[in-house]
């Protein structure tokens, strides 16, 4: 029991109106409800203090030349100081941003100080009235009737206030009457109760009013900005409030920090268990994000698997580190949907304001730069962002648009590796590799090109280029000679990438089954749903399909239990080290002998010494492909290649 009234009382005096029987809101509703309440209260507030001011002034002309002219001018002085001091702290708050948020005790300070105010007025009928001439109580008469009427104005919205500060005058006003005991002011004090009445339904009319109209707008504005599925904040309620943490910056100097983060297996959920499901894991990941957090302060979801978090009043940075690793750590158990377990992870961007940057848009730039190079370096990573990074942008920013026009000016080319079958020692194929040759930087990296291709959707006119020209030159060579090309999970999101090897087998007029597409597990997790019938077709072509980097995925066996592959290339990290440590060499007899039992070719990659061939060999592994083997070269020495070969072979 105590603590209901305490909390209907803590509620009472803080303006809400449930505690009358008002509509009720939240906690965060209430809040801002009362941040506009206390907006028209500080628009009233000069006003209604320079009333005072004016009034207490007219009070002791008024009472200048009676009896109570010393006491009268006193209580001037006092209520005329009080009031300006209240009425210049009010202007000093209205020339402050307005709040979205303000708290109970800032209402209580409020209802108090219309307490006091009500009290020092109650003041005037009690202590002057009686020795007041005629005149003098004409005015007192007056001036509390204007103060009764002007308090109900300014607190019109907040009825706690306006009964605070109404009841002391009304109370004081009755004391007056009834010591005089006149019944023209028995008739006097009934029009009071009467007049009182009236001034105090009016203002719990217009304050019902006035927040049954400030929930409903309230309502609307967090449909706008609230995200559907998961109930946070979208990305208009985060860019207001990045803007409102950057006001703060500039007038109190608040330091705060921005972190941004995506999920690193939502496209492997999604497409595995489909779309509900992946709705589902966002959900839940965003209710484990937002449990991170400080009670303040509200994740966003600004993308369809990215969030966001504005972390104010930063003190240190090791602050925005400690919740970056509690996002982190949130994923660290599998999320259960229809009773199917799913595992999640992040990677995290963190930026510093002022230091990395005071607007909108350099924040942004800079936390996503910062969150690229996370991702980059895999999930789970945090990192905040670095001056070195925004250069790194730039650069990549400008090979991209070198990258546009690389096809047309004639930078890109191919190389082509050999691979030999391990019995005969013959080539029997060449794996085309990608190569730019930029006319400033000189060659540049696949590793720095590709992820550009595929993020920017230029992969698909590269990787049609590719394949096209592969195709024609391998019309030059031998008819038992193949080649590979890779293909990426982008790639295998255009619905025409069919067409575009049939056409380039037509126009290079070669039989498809010298074209074997390599593709990679990371491939397979990203987008392993369309990849089934893209592989049947091909198969169906007769073009050869090979799962590269075998080995290095978590689930390689339910591949090859499901998708068709002609087959499989060994990760050359594991033929690294096959001699010197004993895991490894179990590993590559074990695929050796799982791939013949299954029918499958292997090839292992990465073959650098004789000593790993003869292992291989000795293994009854297929083919080989590495250093040893030969180095990618252009294709204008590929026949010279094949005649040294084939002349070793008739040698041996």
């Amino acid at each position: 029991m105590r603590t209901y009234l305490s909390s209907y009382f803590s509620k009472l005096f803080a303006g809400d109106l449930a505690a009358f029987g008002g509509p009720a809101t939240d906690e965060t509703g209430a809040g801002y409800i009362r941040s506009e309440q206390m907006s028209l209260v500080l628009g009233h507030a000069v006003g209604f203090m320079l009333a005072n001011v004016c009034n207490a002034t007219i009070l002791a002309i008024a009472l200048w030349h009676s009896a109570d002219w010393l006491p009268a001018t006193t209580w001037t002085a006092a209520v005329a100081g009080g009031a300006i001091w209240l009425g210049w702290q009010s202007r000093a708050s209205r020339r402050i941003a307005k709040p979205q948020f303000v708290s109970r005790r800032t209402m209580h300070r409020l209802v108090q100080n219309a307490l006091v105010l009500g009290s020092a007025w109650a003041i005037v009928p009690v202590a002057f009235f009686a020795n007041a001439s005629n005149g003098g109580q004409l005015v007192i008469t007056c001036l509390c009737a204007g103060m009764l009427a002007g308090g109900a104005l300014a607190f019109a919205t907040i009825p706690i206030a306006t009964i605070a500060f109404t009841t002391p005058i009304f109370i004081g006003s009755t004391i007056c009457l009834y010591r005089i005991g006149d019944f023209v002011y028995l008739l006097v004090a009934i029009l009071l109760a009467i007049y009182g009445f009236v001034l105090l339904r009016a203002v719990f009319v217009n304050s019902f009013e006035f927040t049954r109209r400030i929930i409903t707008q309230l309502e609307a504005e967090r449909t706008v900005r609230r995200d559907l599925l998961t109930g946070l904040p979208n990305r208009i309620a985060f860019n207001e409030t990045l803007e409102a943490a950057l006001d703060r910056l500039a007038r109190t100097g608040e330091e705060f920090a921005v972190l941004l983060l995506d999920l690193d297996r939502f496209k492997e959920v999604n497409d595995k268990f489909g779309h509900p499901a992946g709705d589902e894991f966002l959900v839940q990941a965003a209710a484990r994000l937002q449990r991170c957090t400080r009670a303040t302060e509200h994740v966003a979801r600004i993308g369809g698997d990215e969030f966001a978090l504005i972390m104010a009043n930063l003190t240190r940075p090791k602050d925005a580190f400690e919740i970056a690793e509690c996002f982190v750590a949130a994923f660290d158990d599998p999320f259960v949907i229809d009773g199917r377990e799913a595992f999640g992870a992040t990677s995290v961007g963190i930026v510093l304001a002022p230091r990395d940057g005071n607007t909108p848009h350099d924040l942004m730039k800079h936390v996503d730069i910062a969150l690229y190079r996370a991702k980059k370096a895999g999930p789970g990573t945090i990192c905040f962002f670095e001056p070195g990074d925004d250069k790194s942008a730039r650069d990549r920013l400008a090979l991209r648009r070198d990258l546009e026009g690389a096809i047309e000016r004639d930078e890109l080319f191919l190389v082509y590796q050999p691979f030999i079958e391990i019995g005969e020692n013959r080539i029997t194929g060449f794996e085309a590799l990608l190569r730019w040759r930029h006319p400033e930087r000189g060659l540049v990296s696949p590793s720095d090109f590709i992820p550009i291709a595929e993020e920017t959707g230029l992969i698909h006119q590269i990787g049609e280029w590719v394949v096209r020209r592969a195709c024609l030159t391998l019309a030059e060579w031998p008819d038992d000679i193949r080649v590979a090309v890779n293909f990426s999970a982008v790639q295998f999101n255009n619905a025409g990438i069919l067409q575009t090897i049939v056409q380039a087998l037509a126009q290079a007029g070669v039989r498809p089954d010298r074209l074997e597409i390599e593709i990679t597990e990371s491939m397979l997790i990203a987008k392993y749903g369309s990849a089934l019938s893209i592989l049947n077709s091909l198969l169906d072509l007769g073009v050869t399909v090979a799962l590269d980097d075998f080995g290095t995925g978590f689930s390689s066996l339910t591949y090859l239990r499901k998708l068709p592959f002609s087959r499989i290339k060994i990760d050359q990290s594991f033929i690294r080290d096959m001699l010197v440590q004993p895991d490894c060499a179990a590993i590559v007899k074990s695929v050796i002998g799982l791939a013949r039992e299954l029918r499958i070719g292997v090839v292992a990659e990465g073959v650098e010494t004789a000593d790993q061939l003869e292992y291989l060999r000795q293994t009854n592994c297929d083919e080989a492909q590495g250093y040893f083997i030969g180095r990618p070269v252009p294709a204008e020495q590929i026949p010279a290649l094949l005649d040294k070969m084939q002349r070793s072979i008739h040698a041996a």
